[in-house]
């Protein structure tokens, strides 16, 4: 595909799509500021390093020279690292550096259009929202640079019952963080917007405090007010190299020079890929093609007394708006994606403001359908066209944070930039400068897709990226698969599961049953919803299996290390919370961030008086890793290797359970030999040395069985075989997690950078009196604070029984007390043994203690909720001990 820089336009005429089409420049707002920006000429050649100056000709305060050394340097001059810079500088990171190959925001900032909206479905995203409309709002009065903030509000409109489902559920999380949301009927959005079309509509989420900026404003904007705090800018200045040091510290070689930096971000957009390779790394972005258009200017709009609200709209897969007197068309097309530079490492260093030719075969169909949503546009000739492209990640979620090279930071992969990189950046800036974040971001954690095989990451990332385009305007219904590049990572029960009709969630790579259907055969389709479906029979079976029966389900999903060592005892004791068990034994223990925030909670298990076998959430598997070594003690003899990869886990759970068992092992599993919380090495079904662990997360009595992957197979089918008699069944995700909502068995869903052990319910893990721990002085200092008074917990968490039998409780779901929101839900499932829907849920402290009356709004309604004081199952752990 040809790339074109700045050019002529033809006019395309709606009814002549035949006709020459060339892409050519940026949307021009207000007095086409960000146009002239990039059009105007250096003086200075622009080499220069500033700081207090914005524009490429101002001369700079500190001369000429790149400095000797920076507390961070950030790589990438757009929205950023431009905000990356803002925030580094604005938490005392005033030694900042940015470096900038060309000019700032020449990336695609500088084409992005520019859209804030508060319609999301989660806490972190709707704080990040609230906080990027506000940082515009304000930003020019700090920086004196023009941002052209306009406050449009936005219509999210809905056809089908799914759309309303998901949009309603929005209403949640924008109650508890207050951000404005209105649910809206057909006759209201045409009141609001009267260009229009509501016919087959079924309503809206109205947020009237959404808007868009000028990308490059708001880029420059951030950077003048870093710079007016101390920090500097070097542009026309590629970045060559990055060396590590000893010491932990970086050389940066650059094209004038080399700058020694503590720490480095990565924040480098479409060259994210070629800048992680000079440290050893690998990330999956696709640079996918992105397409918007201006019209020519309609006459209806001059008659306007305020601006219209920008729409999106899933039928036109895309977005629509005012711009000016013109109308503006956005189209993420959900075939057919093109995916850019894919090939080698990435696109060329010489490249500067680059675009595309639109292929209107692709985006055809959508913007037929814009135009049939509002038919003011469509005599209209087609003015510019922007072709740019935009990176993706393979999920959908950035890649923030630490990379797995101590103090190489990533900000990446954010193809919503403009929305989310003022929240990206101040919380980036906070990890670095803090140890922990403000809000959690684990969903964004930049180490998550460490299970990608180095040589897989640009082609995984470019058929992930790809498919992620193509989702970006279909409903998010809880529980809906991606079916690209997938299966990534199987075990060897796969092709068995897969035989039986399981259907597969993805976590971490693996590929772990969600359900099975009632009958062996193909697989069936996946039922997603965001109320019980198909496979809600289905389940209750498989849970009815685990609580009176006996059941197996494939659990390898975990993190799993060994810590090796003499030592291995005392590290484990300054990292985590809780006293190492006893030799035999096995435990519960938590890591902290410094802030004394719960980064990981961790199962021992003590193999050896030198063995530790520590099992943590898949995604452990980098950051638990990472952490490990950031906080190791020094001169300790021990060693951390992972098993992730080695070992599988059956989970065989249930009354039957130890009957199972016996029949394929000779171990004495009896409660004196082999307790409850014990762990040791037994043969199974021929298979040596298997790591049994008596623990569970169904509230039934049962083992987890760690083996080899390669023997996995051999172990179910010998399991199986016995277990016939006893009525043994295989059970998916659904089913755990509906066994564990019932046993108030928390996941790491609540526990999170968001709270600390008191809020969460910790307290009887963390043992504060044997001494140091990472965390430890923080968390005591945070308590001291709350009970004293100065500064009262925010939160509590609570275990709701919820009055909801036509839908299950999801994360982000709003709590409420008296009509007033109080809190949000972390997860929730339905409970088929007791027969109720459940949840957790976070909430105000007041609201948290058992008994209280509550509401909580699930598919948009509110429904009776109170909050209960103990587990609804084996309360009293009697059948885990049986």
């Amino acid at each position: 595909m040809r790339v074109t820089h700045l050019g002529l336009l033809t006019s395309w005429g709606r009814h002549d799509p035949t006709a020459a089409l060339v892409c050519v420049l940026c949307p021009m707002r207000g007095d086409s500021v960000a146009l002239r920006r990039l059009l105007r000429p250096d003086p200075q050649g622009g080499s220069d390093v500033e700081q207090g100056s914005i524009l490429p000709g101002e001369a700079a305060r500190a001369g000429s020279t790149l400095p000797d050394s920076a507390r961070a340097v950030v790589i990438g001059g757009g929205i950023c690292g431009a905000s990356a810079l803002y925030h580094l500088a604005h938490e005392g990171w005033t030694d900042s550096l940015l470096i900038e190959k060309a000019e700032l925001t020449s990336g695609s900032t500088w084409h992005a259009a520019g859209q804030v909206t508060h319609s999301v479905s989660s806490y972190a995203l709707a704080e990040f929202r609230r906080y990027a409309c506000e940082l515009y709002a304000s930003l020019e009065a700090e920086s004196e640079v023009a941002t052209s903030w306009h406050r449009s509000g936005s219509l999210r409109v809905a056809y089908h019952a799914e759309e309303v489902d998901w949009l309603r559920a929005q209403l949640g999380p924008a109650a508890y963080v207050g951000n404005a949301m209105e649910w809206v009927s057909p006759s209201r959005i045409s009141e609001l917007h009267p260009f229009y079309a509501t016919d087959g509509m079924l309503g809206a989420v109205h947020t009237p405090d959404d808007g868009h900026v000028d990308p490059a404003g708001a880029a420059n904007a951030m950077v003048r007010a870093a710079r007016n705090l101390g920090a500097a800018v070097s542009r026309r200045n590629r970045v060559l190299g990055i060396r590590r040091r000893r010491d932990g510290s970086f050389d940066v070689d650059t094209e004038r020079g080399a700058v020694r930096a503590e720490h480095v971000v990565n924040a480098a957009g479409c060259y994210a890929h070629r800048v992680a390779r000079m440290v050893g790394l690998d990330v999956p972005i696709a640079n996918v093609l992105h397409t918007y258009l201006l019209t020519e200017p309609v006459p209806a709009f001059g008659d306007l007394d305020r601006e219209l609200p920008v729409v999106r709209d899933d039928y036109v897969s895309g977005y629509l708006r005012q711009e000016q007197q013109s109308g503006l068309i956005g189209i993420y097309e959900q075939t057919g994606a093109e995916a850019v530079w894919h090939d080698g490492d990435g696109p060329d260093w010489s490249l500067e403001n680059p675009l595309f030719d639109a292929d209107f075969d692709r985006v055809g169909l959508w913007l037929a359908r814009a135009f049939e949503r509002m038919p003011v546009l469509e005599p209209l000739g087609i003015k510019q066209v922007i072709c740019g492209a935009i990176s993706y990640p393979p999920d959908g979620e950035p890649l923030l944070g630490p990379s797995g090279v101590p103090n190489f930071w990533q900000m990446v992969g954010v193809q919503v930039g403009i929305a989310d990189g003022p929240g990206l950046g101040r919380e980036l800036a906070r990890w670095m400068v803090h140890g922990t974040t403000g809000v959690s971001v684990r969903a964004y954690d930049a180490r998550r897709f460490g299970y990608i095989d180095r040589s897989d990451v640009m082609s995984y990332g470019r058929v992930k990226g790809a498919e992620d385009h193509h989702y970006r305007h279909q409903t998010p219904l809880p529980g809906l698969e991606r079916p690209a590049a997938r299966p990534y990572r199987t075990t060897g029960l796969y092709e068995r599961l897969h035989g039986k009709g399981a259907v597969f969630t993805q976590v971490y790579g693996w590929e772990r049953p969600k359900w099975f259907p009632a009958t062996a055969g193909l697989p069936q389709e996946d039922m997603v919803s965001f109320r019980h479906t198909g496979w809600f029979d289905t389940v209750a079976e498989e849970c009815r299996a685990v609580r009176e029966r006996v059941g197996i389900l494939d659990a390898t999903a975990f993190a799993k290390f060994d810590l090796i060592g003499p030592d291995a005892a005392a590290v484990l004791d300054h990292l985590t919370t809780n006293t190492v068990p006893t030799v035999g034994r096995i435990g519960l223990t938590y890591l902290l961030t410094p802030t004394g925030r719960v980064e990981s909670e961790l199962t021992v298990t003590r193999l050896a008086a030198d063995h530790l076998y520590l099992v943590s959430a898949a995604a452990g598997e980098g950051k638990d890793r990472e952490f490990f070594e950031t906080h190791w003690p020094d001169g300790a003899d021990a060693e951390l290797v992972s098993r992730s990869m080695e070992l599988g886990v059956l989970n065989v759970t249930g009354p039957e359970a130890r009957r199972l068992l016996s029949r394929v092992t000779a171990a004495d599993l009896g409660n004196e030999a082999f307790g409850w919380l014990r762990g040791k090495l037994i043969n199974v079904a021929g298979v040596p040395d298997v790591r049994a662990l008596r623990v569970g997360f169904t509230g039934e009595l049962g083992w987890e069985l760690h083996l080899p992957v390669e023997d996995l197979a051999i172990v179910y089918d010998a399991l199986w075989e016995a277990g016939e008699p006893l009525g043994v069944a295989d059970a998916g995700n659904h089913a755990l997690d509906s066994l564990r909502m019932e046993k108030r068995y928390c996941t790491s869903r609540e526990l999170t950078h968001d709270v600390n052990p008191d809020e969460a319910g910790l307290h009887r893990f963390v043992k504060t009196g044997k001494g140091g721990f990472v965390g430890r002085e923080a968390l005591l200092a945070r308590r001291a604070r709350a009970d004293s008074g100065e500064e009262p917990y925010r939160w509590r968490l609570a275990y709701l029984a919820v009055e909801a039998d036509h839908a299950d409780v999801h994360a982000a779901d709003g709590v409420y007390a008296d009509g007033r929101a109080v809190g949000l839900v972390t997860s929730g499932a339905y409970g088929f043994h007791c027969r109720q829907s459940l949840a957790f849920a976070y909430l105000a402290p007041e609201h948290a203690e058992p008994g209280t009356a509550l509401q909580v709004r699930v598919v948009g309604e509110l429904c009776p909720a109170r909050v209960l004081g103990e587990a609804v199952h084996d309360p009293a752990n009697a059948r885990l001990r049986a």
